[in-house]
């Protein structure tokens, strides 16, 4: 039987850890500090002002490489039914990088994120045939379809926070993440990538699931 991460354009595997380190775990969110100040770099949403010559303060914003790379593959969609190859390689290893980031915060691996290796975490993206798999005009509506998982999502996700709390304690005590609380915020992580590759990324067409699978 094929699954729904089997047959999706977006795929997301984790290694399960056999034994963790109780000591990188306590102090987890200092080990990671450099690694999140360079994703942050390449992702969050910075803003600049400008005085004119009349004394205005005007403030301008820029949405980061992440927010560039969606408009500018948006309008390619749209407007000349094309998918460069180099933007999807790179929005494809920016999700790579991006996961590994946010295993390691999640506790699910003890492997320092890596820029470049794949290391326990296992991430691929399908890349497309616009002409024959992308509707030129759905990337303008894709955000407002994918409300109701952006709504789903956002419960699973306190959910994925009291699982990680809970993890980091059997982790301190016993040195093991719990297999069924690792699955499920694996499980979100997932489901998280495939509403990404539908309403950011652009890569497919296809509703995402709704499942953790």
């Amino acid at each position: 039987m094929v699954t729904p991460q089997q047959s999706y354009a977006a795929r997301l595997d984790i290694d399960y850890p056999e034994k963790l380190d109780r000591v990188t775990s306590f102090f987890r969110m200092i080990w990671i500090i450099p690694i999140a100040i360079i994703l942050s770099l390449l992702s969050a949403v910075a803003n600049w002002s400008v005085v004119t010559e009349t004394g205005e303060t005007i403030t301008r914003s820029s949405g980061g490489i992440a927010g560039g790379l969606f408009a500018a593959t948006m309008l390619m969609i749209v407007f000349r039914q094309r998918y460069p190859r180099w933007w999807f390689d790179f929005a494809r290893e920016f999700a790579r990088f991006a996961a590994r980031v946010w295993a390691y915060a999640f506790l699910l691996t003890d492997q320092y994120p890596s820029t470049v290796d794949e290391q326990s975490v296992h991430l691929e993206l399908d890349y497309p045939d616009v002409e024959r798999d992308l509707n030129r005009w759905m990337p303008l509506v894709k955000w407002l379809l994918a409300v109701p998982h952006f709504i789903v999502l956002g419960v699973l996700a306190i959910g994925a926070i009291f699982a990680i709390f809970i993890a980091w304690f059997a982790i301190l005590f016993t040195g093991r993440y719990p297999r069924a609380l690792f699955d499920y915020v694996v499980g979100v992580f997932r489901w998280g990538l495939r509403v990404e590759a539908y309403a950011l990324l652009l890569v497919t067409d296809r509703y995402p699931p709704f499942s953790l699978r």
